[in-house]
């Protein structure tokens, strides 16, 4: 489903859904395609996006596109102190 029709269906309202399409430009990933799981209420988005997992978000429908930002993980190093 394209994220235009979520947004038609939920308006200004949390919801959780899974990517199915997506690419990258610029260290963002732009969503096209998603599945939606769920609406969300607002007093618990924060905590259903901790419970996210993979490629599942939640995003709010006042956004008209859903762009993320692409970061690098950043590896720990161990060093051996003499």
């Amino acid at each position: 489903m394209k994220w235009s029709e979520v947004r038609r269906l939920y308006p200004n309202q949390f919801v959780k859904l899974k990517a199915l399409t997506s690419h990258l430009a610029n260290d963002q990933e732009f969503i096209e395609d998603v599945a939606v799981i769920k609406p969300v209420a607002d007093e618990i988005a924060t905590k259903e996006l901790l419970r996210s997992k993979g490629d599942e978000l939640v995003y709010h429908t006042v956004n008209e596109n859903i762009v993320l930002e692409v970061r690098q993980d950043v590896g720990l190093r161990r060093f051996d102190l003499p």
